[in-house]
């Protein structure tokens, strides 16, 4: 089920902000950086952006030749492998994975390392690189978003951690339908406040 959020700038900023919406893979031991999944650029004061949160999510991998392989749909327990087939190098679903929660992929191939992504509406979501042959990349996401005000990302691209780190906003998204996305503060001189990022107008599913 999809989600409908719409996100309204309420704030003082004056800078033009851009506001980044990512979410973080929980599967990893350590703090792994995140992929800006979507970018809102250009929204004025009183502006608002509504978008969509899909549940749905797709896997897709890249080999050391530069090959993308076609991105398939993706279940939390499913595994999914890259062999080398007849016709070269290909992404296919190698049954049940050893967690429910998560999606897992791995690198059947004889040589050569694999990236694996995750996809949400089209756009990357999650990206593991150099994945060596036998290893398998393993991404799960709870029912969560972050977002906060950036500066020089780019949608679909690997954030840096100093970027990463001034994101503290994560917004839980289990069982709603819809909702408004509020950021309010900001604005010049000493009086300002940082930008904050609140629901509301929530429906639940």
């Amino acid at each position: 089920m999809d989600i409908k959020l719409n996100f309204i700038n309420q704030s003082n900023d004056l800078n033009n902000s851009q506001i980044v919406v990512f979410q973080k893979n929980t599967a990893s031991d350590f703090d792994e950086l995140s992929v800006a999944w979507k970018i809102i650029k250009n929204c004025g004061q009183g502006d608002n952006h509504p978008f969509t949160f899909p549940m749905a999510m797709a896997v897709g991998a890249s080999d050391s030749y530069g090959n993308y392989t076609p991105q398939l749909p993706a279940q939390n327990g499913q595994l999914f492998h890259v062999s080398l087939t007849g016709s070269g190098d290909t992404l296919s679903v190698a049954g049940p994975g050893t967690s429910t929660k998560e999606v897992q992929l791995r690198n059947d191939l004889e040589k050569g390392a694999i990236n694996a992504s995750i996809y949400k509406d089209g756009r990357a979501l999650a990206i593991k690189t150099s994945i060596a042959p036998g290893q398998k990349a393993v991404f799960e996401f709870k029912p969560t978003i972050w977002i906060g005000a950036v500066s020089q990302v780019v949608e679909g691209q690997i954030m840096n951690s100093a970027i990463m780190s001034d994101v503290n906003t994560e917004i839980p998204l289990l069982g709603i339908a819809s909702a408004d996305i509020i950021m309010t503060g900001g604005g010049p001189g000493v009086g300002s406040t940082a930008l904050k990022f609140t629901l509301d107008n929530v429906v639940m599913a």
